[in-house]
Parts: structure tokens; C-alpha cells; sequence
């Protein structure tokens, strides 16, 4: 955000074998008999042929949720890092409503695509019902620079018309009134993702608290500032009261409060808002001691550096609407600096 700022306190499924033109029922990995083992991604078999007409099983792998919902057989995939003269690689491509998975017939160093569809920004129909050769097909333009190409053919019934629709259903659910994959997913979590993090953990493993800080529950109902954590790291000698009258300084109540705490020297960062100082040059004198204090909590150094990341052009502009900075007359030993990083 652009009024976010740093201070230091010292510089520093099993499906049927289909035919090539008709795809396979949906499948659901929870229907599966294969293994599901907690914590590993459930397989399903998809029965196609070795492009000899030999029947071959291969496991596609599922998230939980995850459901096949086509296999399609003998689709040639035009590989752009083939050697010259090999000619497409032809596979089986099965679309589930996560992903596109190709898996090639041959088993020596397969080309194996699988790739999610979210990947996918658009899909065309190259050629028409009169191109000759691999002209005719399916291209899948993906997002992260990938363009998958598939040739079909007209003779072997490939139905173009059913893999485009399949794709573009299960790449963009959310304009053929589906749902994104991330709201079917099912995978279960051992712990309780909200004590993943936990504030006061984290400020007692800086050293908190100490005879120069203090972890400060003030702000405990989130009244103080409630985009803060209700616990807070700050300086010893700085009271409750004192931090009220800040918060009403600091832009949206954002007061400093520290970030990180060096084990040895003691040098610090603390973060805040911008100062709402006006055109008027507004002061707040719980608000200098709070900076004096976080400068002295630090007792190798002598002077405060306060950063400002925007431009100072715009922190200017921003005394209009009632922000700006901090000005060093009022703040004792400071320095500032404008790091000019425009939004």
C-alpha cells in the first residue's frame, strides 16, 4: 500500500475401453477401488490401446474431487520438441475437471502432459472440415506461454466438436455455470490452519518481551487498528493510553508496532501508516515518544531512520486529504527518506 512505511532503528476410476469418437462417462476418484491412501493422490485406471490395438491400462493420477470426465482415444499430440521426422506422438488424452492429461502410447520416455486447466487461457479449431494432413485440430493456449497443439482426424471420427466443448466447460467453469475446482477439492487437513500463525509465538521468538519491549495486548478487540494482530510488539516504556492518542495520528490506526528485532544489536523495524498531519502540520506528542522510545529501545544507536516508500511528491499531495510525513523538527534524531516507489 502506498502509505505503508518502515522505521529503523538503525540503519541496515475405471472406464469402459472406449472408441476414438465417443469419450467416457464421467468419473468420480471417490468411486474408485484403486488405492486411496490418506494423503497420497488417489489413480484411476483408463483402459485405450497400444496404437496396435493391444489393449493397455494406465493410472491417471486425481486430486480428491477430482473426477474424469472424457478419455479420448488415439489423439495425435504435435510435440515442438520432437526430433525431425518422427512425426506426431499419438496417445490417449483424458480431461478431467482439474486437468489435461496425455499420456502417449509409447512406453519408452513417454511425452507425458498434465497440466492444470486453469493453465489454459484460450482454445481454438485449427482447420476445417477440408484441411488435409495434421491441419485439422484443437490448439490450447496456456498462460504461462505453452501452446499444446492436437491433430485429429476426420476418418477415425474424432469428434472435435465434443474435446473443444470438455475443454473449455472444465477450463472456465465459471461461464458455463460451474464451479471452480478449488471450491470441490477435498483434500483434509490434519491441523488447524488458523494456528498455523501465531502472534505471540512469533514475538517471543524475537526476544519479547524484554526491558526495552513489551508485547501489548491494547489492541486485543482490534480497536485500535483492526487490520493489526490483537497482539503487538512495542516498546516498554510506551503506556496503553499513549497508544490510543497515536492510533488516532496513524492513517487507519496503524501505529508502529515492531516487525523484526536483531538477537544481538537490538536494531529494529517497525512498521505504520503515514502521519495525518494536514496541511496544518498536526503534531501528536504520544506519537514522538513513541519514536523516541523505539529509537532509544536500541541504546548502540543514536539516530532514527524513518522510510517513506512512496515519492515525496506524492506524500506532499497526500497533506491535502490530511496524510503526509513525519517532519524532522518535530521528530528529535530522525532522518527520512523517501524510497520513491510509485504505486
Amino acid at each position: 500500500m502506498a502509505d505503508r512505511r518502515v522505521v529503523s532503528g538503525q540503519q541496515m476410476s475405471d472406464s469402459s475401453s472406449t472408441s476414438p469418437s465417443s469419450p467416457s462417462h464421467s468419473i468420480d476418484s471417490s468411486n474408485s477401488s484403486l488405492d486411496n491412501v490418506p494423503g497420497s493422490a488417489p489413480r484411476m485406471s483408463v483402459s485405450h490401446h497400444d496404437g496396435a490395438g493391444v489393449p493397455v491400462r494406465d493410472e491417471v493420477p486425481l486430486l480428491l474431487g477430482e473426477k474424469i470426465e472424457a478419455v479420448y482415444q488415439d489423439i495425435a499430440f504435435l510435440c515442438p520438441f520432437s526430433s525431425t521426422g518422427t512425426g506426431p506422438i499419438r496417445g490417449t488424452l483424458t480431461i478431467t475437471n482439474y486437468r489435461l492429461y496425455f499420456r502417449p502410447h509409447q512406453r519408452d520416455n513417454p511425452v507425458i502432459l498434465d497440466i492444470p486447466l486453469g493453465f489454459v487461457s484460450r482454445v481454438e479449431k485449427v482447420g476445417g472440415a477440408r484441411t488435409p494432413g495434421d491441419n485439422y485440430g484443437l490448439e490450447i493456449f496456456c498462460k504461462d506461454i505453452r501452446n499444446l497443439r492436437f491433430a485429429l482426424s476426420k476418418v477415425d471420427g474424432h469428434p472435435r466438436k465434443d474435446i473443444f466443448e470438455s475443454l473449455t466447460v472444465n477450463a472456465f467453469p465459471l461461464s458455463h455455470s460451474g464451479e471452480l475446482f478449488a471450491y470441490t477439492y477435498r483434500e483434509q487437513y490434519p491441523g488447524n490452519g488458523w494456528s498455523v500463525y501465531d502472534q505471540t509465538e512469533e514475538l517471543k521468538r524475537l526476544g519479547l518481551p524484554n526491558e526495552s519491549w513489551a508485547i501489548s495486548r491494547a489492541n486485543e478487540k482490534y480497536q485500535l487498528c483492526d487490520t493489526y494482530p490483537a497482539v503487538v510488539g512495542v516498546p516498554a516504556m510506551i503506556s496503553s493510553e499513549e497508544l490510543v492518542e497515536v492510533a488516532k495520528f496513524r492513517s487507519k490506526g496503524r501505529i508502529p508496532v515492531l516487525s523484526w528485532l536483531h538477537p544481538d544489536s537490538l536494531a529494529s523495524i517497525t512498521r505504520c501508516s503515514q502521519p495525518l498531519v494536514g496541511v496544518a502540520g498536526r503534531r501528536c506528542r504520544e506519537d514522538e515518544r513513541l519514536v523516541q522510545n523505539i529509537m532509544d529501545a536500541n541504546a548502540q544507536s543514536h539516530r532514527i531512520y524513518i522510510y517513506d516508500a512512496r515519492p515525496k511528491v506524492n506524500a506532499v499531495a497526500n497533506m491535502a486529504k490530511g496524510g503526509g510525513y513525519e517532519s524532522e523538527d518535530s521528530y528529535q534524531n530522525a532522518e527520512f527518506v523517501f524510497l520513491d516507489i510509485h504505486n
